[in-house]
């Protein structure tokens, strides 16, 4: 049965358990950069035959260069840049599973190399000059596709602001990174346009490519065997290190925090599991309180307890939108950002781990 494209996990079965360690990802970071350092510096003579020459696809029916010019980059720049990427991008195998993740990358790989003859063909007919015969070699087209799930699914999360109306979030080095790679060629721009029309076609379903570009059962049982066991490492810790420097109060801070985070989502799985059982809507007002505001309660005094019932916490519009945009309903986004006092992050977590 084929494997859905890379949508909301709202909408889809939880990953496996294997897929936490993105043994996909890790074998992309090191088998083609590797490769890419051995034939720039062991064996140069060997890079003609992944040179992506798209001249001699059309003129002498090299179809092998489609493969073989677009796995291994010759430009070590390139390798530098696209290895960070796929670091950053390993989100989405550990969210939506190893088998989803290869199908998106081998549709947009597939997608891209049909769209880079049509690309260079309209630019020649179109401006009257014929662009290289060669462009950038190496596992580039899948990496600018995998910019269209990040800008959809990916929520927004504003880390500073500087100079005003401009911000910086959590994903704005990745973009930074992007337009790094963007900029590295003359005609890379043409890779990276194919790559982001096959991503945007794979993520829609355009003409169900993602029921016909995938990968097989079998073929991902063969893989989760072979590059499991070598690629994948033991999941992170449950508790995070401390940054260095970092004085007594603030490390007591971070694990108040911490601890919160831990004590919230225990909560919401038990919750979960009572509305499975009994069937209702989940009641997050139940969930115990953050631990700083219950350290804080300890030091008032007896006339606490008198005291009226604190009105609901406003919730931000904006944030609300945010996770509806990523598949939730508005109700289970209400009550997950009352509970987690705001926090889109641990809200996110919430929905998206349970």
């Amino acid at each position: 049965m084929p494997a859905p494209a890379l949508t909301c996990p709202a909408r889809c079965g939880a990953p496996p358990a294997a897929a936490d360690k993105a043994p996909l990802s890790k074998s992309l970071l090191l088998v083609p950069g590797a490769l890419s350092v051995l034939l720039a510096l062991l064996v140069p003579h060997c890079q003609r035959f992944f040179v992506y020459d798209l001249q001699a696809v059309k003129d002498d029916f090299q179809i092998w260069r489609f493969i073989c010019g677009r796995i291994i980059c010759l430009d070590l720049k390139d390798t530098f840049c696209s290895s960070l990427l796929i670091y950053n991008f390993r989100i989405f195998e550990r969210r939506y599973g190893s088998r989803k993740f290869a199908s998106f990358l081998l549709g947009s790989w597939v997608l891209s190399a049909g769209l880079d003859l049509i690309l260079v063909e309209a630019v020649r007919y179109s401006f009257g000059f014929s662009a290289a015969p060669s462009l950038p070699s190496g596992f580039l087209a899948p990496v600018f596709a995998l910019f269209v799930p990040f800008y959809c699914s990916i929520p927004r999360v504003q880390v500073a602001q500087i100079l005003g109306p401009l911000s910086i979030t959590n994903k704005t080095l990745i973009y930074i990174l992007g337009l790094q790679l963007f900029t590295s060629g003359s005609y890379i721009w043409i890779v990276a346009i194919s790559g982001l029309i096959s991503g945007l076609c794979y993520h829609s379903r355009m003409l169900q490519v993602d029921q016909v570009l995938c990968v097989p059962g079998w073929m991902a049982r063969l893989f989760s065997c072979t590059l499991e066991p070598i690629f994948s490492s033991s999941e992170p810790t449950a508790e995070a290190r401390v940054g260095m420097g970092a004085t007594v109060d603030i490390q007591r801070q971070q694990r108040m925090e911490q601890l919160d985070r831990q004590l919230m989502l225990s909560q919401f799985a038990q919750a979960r599991r009572q509305r499975q059982q009994q069937g209702g809507i989940i009641n997050w007002n139940r969930l115990f309180p953050p631990l700083r505001q219950r350290r804080n309660t300890n030091y008032q005094d007896g006339r606490r307890s008198e005291q009226p019932a604190s009105p609901p916490l406003e919730v931000s519009e904006e944030q609300v939108a945010r996770l509806m945009e990523m598949g939730f309903s508005r109700g289970d986004a209400l009550e997950a950002l009352r509970a987690s006092n705001n926090d889109l992050n641990v809200a996110t977590n919430f929905l998206l781990q349970h």
